[in-house]
């Protein structure tokens, strides 16, 4: 699959590779209980954080399906690192991927994660030719389901009492969204941006 340069920029953030000097700002979300839940990995001390950073900073380029592209989110007013988004390559055939992000707790509530969803999904299907990509959320996780309801996405499963997590039943709500979907809708963004000008 063919690579665009990055960084990818948007009108506040940066969108770019993993550096092994991004430890202290990666540390700073990961080790959070709320975010915990939500990763692939352990991360709870410096060694786990710096196995997950090694890994990150390897996913740069989808050249087959299980590969991830993981981009380290950094607000443009002052290079700090706030948090990650990746898309994993699920299914060459049907051209699917699958897109997770998160964001460190403070900065949430800032339109950052739509921001950075938004430029992640333009990239998988406007310069990766993507057909489908698919997102993953916790039932209680209602930030993240409004936001992928809101660019465009539409829910189709919700997965009840899925698995025990921390002695509790936990939910998934999964969304997703056809290329063609997402190039109407930015079409229609940009005529009615075009009208207001």
């Amino acid at each position: 699959m063919a690579m665009p340069d990055f960084p990818i920029e948007t009108e506040r953030l940066t969108l770019r590779n993993f550096q092994k000097s991004d430890l202290d700002a990666v540390m700073a979300y990961h080790a959070l209980p709320e975010v915990q839940r939500y990763l692939d990995w352990k991360a709870r001390d410096r060694v786990e954080v710096k196995a997950a950073l090694d890994a990150m900073c390897a996913q740069h380029r989808l050249t087959r399906p299980g590969d991830a592209l993981t981009l380290a989110v950094v607000r443009k007013a002052d290079d700090m690192l706030i948090g990650q988004i990746s898309l994993r390559w699920t299914d060459a055939t049907a051209r699917q991927a699958e897109l997770r992000f998160i964001l460190s707790p403070a900065q949430r509530g800032q339109g950052y994660a739509r921001e950075s969803v938004r430029a992640m999904l333009d990239l998988g299907f406007n310069e990766l030719g993507l057909h489908r990509i698919f997102a993953r959320c916790s039932g209680r996780n209602q930030p993240s389901a409004k936001l992928l309801k809101d660019i465009g996405m539409r829910l189709e499963a919700h997965f009840r009492e899925h698995a025990l997590f921390q002695g509790e039943w936990d939910e998934e709500l999964h969304f997703a969204i056809l290329d063609r979907e997402w190039l109407r809708g930015s079409k229609v963004k940009e005529l009615n941006h075009h009208m207001v000008a």
